[in-house]
């Protein structure tokens, strides 16, 4: 509208609050546009062509489709997966998942005794609560290294170490003497 045709503050109605006047003035300059195609309001526009099959416009965009793509709602099992797969957090994932079942590859009284304390570089580090327990880990080392890579895949645990308890530190303050402390097993 130019400025000689628009109504005096005087003429213009007062302004409502239900919303109805901001509708009509959007109404009225989406009909005084032209459409997408350059035609005129009003005008029906040409009907695209049909797109064949595989979902692809003849730009090279694709569109959506009667089957499932990147670009629909993911369930969290796939898009987790899909994150593991990205960063390279396979191993180390299926490791946590055999540190939840520990108790069930080494067995309960193993178990109760030996907790897996961590991975790194294929060795796994368990921590033992007494020096017969690291020794008889040591002794079942090679069968449950064989039952982790059933369940990995080959090559990825390559060997388990024990740590043994942890004996108490006999070197208090600045001066203290040297020498082996104690001749006691701890554990």
């Amino acid at each position: 509208m130019a400025d000689s045709d628009a109504p005096s503050e005087d003429e213009r109605p007062e302004h409502q609050n239900d919303g109805l006047d901001l509708a009509r003035s959007i109404a009225r300059d989406y009909t005084n546009r032209p459409g997408p195609d350059g035609a005129a309001p009003g005008v029906p526009r040409k009907r695209q062509p049909r797109r064949g099959r595989g979902g692809q416009r003849s730009g090279g965009t694709q569109v959506s489709g009667a089957h499932p793509d990147d670009r629909d709602p993911q369930t969290l099992e796939a898009a987790m997966s899909r994150l593991v797969a990205q960063h390279g957090w396979k191993t180390d994932v299926a490791m946590h998942g055999l540190f939840g079942r520990w108790d069930l590859i080494v067995g309960a009284e193993v178990a109760q005794h030996c907790k897996p304390h961590h991975f790194a570089d294929g060795e796994l580090f368990v921590q033992a609560d007494s020096t017969a327990w690291a020794t008889q880990m040591g002794l079942l080392a090679p069968r449950i290294v064989a039952k982790m890579n059933e369940e990995l895949g080959d090559g990825t645990v390559l060997r388990i170490k024990t740590i043994g308890p942890q004996a108490p530190s006999w070197k208090k303050g600045r001066l203290s003497a040297r020498g082996r402390g104690p001749r006691d097993t701890y554990g």
